[in-house]
């Protein structure tokens, strides 16, 4: 045995040597763990505003044939597969009072295909009813473009929309004087 090497090396670890690494550990892990939460809500959102894009434009789908059963009594059918299968998605995006919006557009289609069914309907209450169906897919159109797109696309969407309308309000009106 070697005399010299017993005194050099310390026999046990002392909790002051431990300390900085166990504080060191702890610090990285919950850093990690922040990113790591971080990042994971920041793809959520995105999911959800991208959900959100895909139900806008559905429902912007189903107001131009609703826009059309109105003016001309053609009744197609409204799709509504993308709101099913995004809406876990839309409630995560939207506040409660928006997201009932969004499910009120949703909720028309039966009134939608009870008019389409019924031949014995005075056109004026056809019109009246289908013109309350607009004016609902209306405002969830508009609760999803403020959550949805950003400031420069909702410019974008909303220019579009009011040439559609401006279109739509002009034909009913050259339709109404004849």
């Amino acid at each position: 045995m070697l005399a010299g090497r017993a005194d050099d090396t310390p026999r046990s670890m002392e909790l002051r040597d431990l300390l900085p690494g166990i504080i060191g550990s702890f610090v990285g892990v919950m850093g990690w763990l922040l990113v790591g939460l971080y990042i994971q809500r920041r793809q959520f959102m995105r999911q959800a505003r991208n959900a959100a894009k895909a139900v806008y434009f559905e429902l912007d789908v189903n107001r131009t044939t609703i826009t059309v059963a109105r003016e001309h009594g053609i009744f197609s059918d409204l799709d509504r597969s993308s709101f099913e299968r995004l809406l876990p998605e839309l409630a995560t995006l939207l506040p409660a009072g928006d997201l009932r919006t969004v499910v009120d557009a949703y909720m028309t289609h039966a009134g939608y295909k009870q008019l389409a069914s019924l031949d014995d309907l005075p056109s004026e209450v056809r019109r009246v009813a289908l013109a309350t169906f607009l004016d609902v897919h209306a405002r969830a159109l508009a609760k999803l473009q403020a959550s949805a797109f950003s400031r420069t696309e909702a410019r974008a969407i909303g220019a579009e929309v009011r040439e559609v309308a401006t279109a739509e309000t002009q034909e009913s009106v050259a339709s109404a004087k004849t």
